[in-house]
């Protein structure tokens, strides 16, 4: 076991944030190409289903490796030293090499954001094995809140392994709280079931998604059930207030559904944070106190 403890919390905290400053780069790649691996996924099924004797035509490979990057503008190849994170859009003043296109803002953005957080985590929790699977679990809530945000999508290849993970991270290092992760993956997922079924049996429509529901069962895989009503009611408060102001400032039209997940991801972060204890004692507070 690596002594943490053999070099200054300051060093720990600044490699947090070099390294989240380059995952965000790859986290950038992973938001834009899961959710395009997953359609073609469907249409290569779909078309095996329907076409079983019919040969599919082979596909330009495309993944989380290949192709490289390209400028979506002019089809530009991304040479390496432009694609050093949050340096290289600087350096480029925010545009492409080849064509001078604009480069979309969020690329910086979310490399800078995964830094700050990362560091953030590390600060909260010290240089553990704790900070470490929290920040995993940081990269992977800003992966879900991101992708859902752009297509209402929360994907199973993420959401499954983070409530296994939530579940084995509390076994090896935790297991006095093994049975509160557990419940809270049960009730988690339950609880989000019963007002989608709840909705639609009243409205005939449907409220959310199943991966909002995997999504929250992941969460109280990680922070436990005593969690989860915090986690429900933060996130359920933002959505509404965050639903309203685009509405009123006509940035979506009204019954135009808006993605939950980045919500629950956010309060998922914030629970990193500050901690799930101070959480349900900010929104929970003990009778009497």
């Amino acid at each position: 076991m690596p002594d943490f403890g053999a070099l200054p919390l300051s060093f720990w905290v600044l490699a947090a944030g070099l390294f989240g400053l380059a995952v965000g780069s790859f986290l950038n790649v992973v938001i834009y190409r899961l959710p395009v691996m997953m359609e073609r996924q469907w249409q290569a099924d779909a078309h095996a289903t329907l076409h079983p004797e019919a040969p599919s035509a082979p596909a330009e490979r495309f993944d989380l490796i290949a192709p490289r990057s390209r400028c979506p503008a002019c089809g530009h190849q991304i040479r390496w030293w432009e694609n050093i994170p949050l340096l290289s859009y600087l350096l480029l003043r925010g545009r492409c090499s080849a064509c001078h296109s604009l480069i979309s803002p969020r690329y910086p953005l979310v490399e800078l954001s995964t830094a700050l957080l990362s560091a953030a985590v590390v600060a909260r929790w010290g240089a553990s094995w704790d900070s470490l699977a929290y920040i995993v679990l940081l990269w992977a809530l800003i992966t879900l809140a991101l992708i859902d945000f752009d297509t209402t999508l929360l994907p199973d290849s993420i959401t499954l392994p983070l409530l296994w993970l939530g579940l084995l991270w509390h076994a090896a290092l935790h297991p006095q709280q093994l049975s509160g992760a557990v419940w809270g993956a049960v009730v988690g997922y339950c609880a989000l079931w019963t007002v989608y079924q709840g909705f639609k049996l009243l409205t005939g429509k449907e409220g959310m998604g199943f991966g909002d529901f995997k999504l929250l069962a992941a969460l109280g895989a990680w922070f436990g059930v005593a969690a989860l009503l915090p986690i429900i009611l933060l996130s359920s408060v933002c959505g509404a207030v965050i639903g309203i102001a685009l509405q009123w400032l006509k940035l979506t039209e009204r019954g135009h559904p808006i993605p939950f997940g980045p919500f629950l991801a956010a309060a998922g972060i914030l629970l990193l944070l500050i901690g799930p204890d101070t959480l349900v004692a900010l929104v929970l507070p003990a009778s009497g106190a």
